[in-house]
């Protein structure tokens, strides 16, 4: 008589039968259920998952099942795999991540590229990261320009804490200030000020962002809230020719170029990210060379 499939739930023994398992209960909820159980299991094993895929016979001990399946169960409800690994890559730095936190994403490392692309012949340039939450942006930015001076903000102590993690943890020297936008900035002015603000509108956080914060990702009743502060009050934080590179929602872009441009801003370059979407612009004051 065939027996029925192993459940995740159940003591698996063998690699094989746990991922395929896995894959099975994951597949209503992810887009590629087979790699977040790999990665979940690479996590639980404290192996990588090449290792993983490489040695499908390999038992699983008692407590590595039982911690799988509720990991598993956790991803079957819609929690990012971030959150339940407790980390992230992000322009190639390995990120600790929390609740607490954003999950940085990739389409977000080309406004770390532009921000290089801008600073890229500047002596020592200071650049200052608007709401940097896990410091992703920061300390890439820090990481690939040593000699730059980067400060990062977030009105969150519980997300600067995280980014102060991560900063000690890669061993790179960034400044983190607890401040709502510029408040606690003073007449600090920076040669470059970068954001990746919350641009979602409110009635579409839910799904799978329910589990961000929301303080991160919603950006108002149109998600434009973040940007008109941004707008208002990023040119008395720059130098003369300094520019303000901001992250936006890929049906943003012509009304934050319109809203720029009222509020004395000139829109310098509009890039897409690599799925061709409208993801950065790159803004400097009205009359600037």
């Amino acid at each position: 008589m065939m027996s029925a499939p192993a459940s995740p739930k159940d003591s698996v023994s063998r690699t094989d039968d746990a991922l395929s398992a896995a894959t099975k209960l994951l597949a209503a909820v992810s887009d590629s259920p087979r790699l977040d159980a790999e990665l979940l299991l690479a996590f639980v094993t404290r192996r990588t998952r090449s290792a993983v895929i490489a040695f499908p016979e390999r038992a699983l001990d008692p407590a590595g099942a039982r911690l799988f399946s509720a990991l598993l169960e956790r991803r079957a409800r819609g929690e990012p795999l971030a959150y339940l690994t407790g980390e992230r890559e992000f322009f190639s730095l390995p990120l600790a991540v929390s609740s607490e936190v954003l999950i940085p994403r990739a389409e977000t490392e080309l406004l770390v590229e532009r921000a290089l692309a801008v600073v890229a012949s500047a002596a020592r340039p200071t650049v200052l990261d608007v709401g940097t939450g896990s410091g992703a942006i920061a300390l890439s930015l820090k990481r690939a320009r040593g000699d730059a001076r980067v400060t990062a903000a977030d009105r969150s102590a519980a997300a600067l804490a995280v980014a102060r993690r991560n900063a000690t943890q890669l061993a790179l020297d960034v400044r983190f200030v607890e401040s709502h936008w510029f408040e606690k900035l003073g007449g600090e002015i920076f040669d470059v000020v970068v954001s990746n603000p919350p641009y979602v509108r409110s009635i579409d956080v839910k799904g799978a962002l329910a589990f961000e914060p929301r303080l991160a990702l919603d950006g108002g009743a149109d998600g434009l809230d973040a940007y008109r502060v941004l707008f208002a009050r990023a040119q008395e934080h720059l130098t003369a020719g300094g520019a303000l590179l901001v992250e936006h929602g890929v049906e943003q872009r012509a009304e934050l170029m319109a809203l720029a441009e009222e509020n004395g801003w000139r829109v310098s370059a509009a890039h897409d990210d690599l799925a061709g979407r409208p993801r950065v612009l790159e803004l400097v004051r009205s009359g600037a060379s």
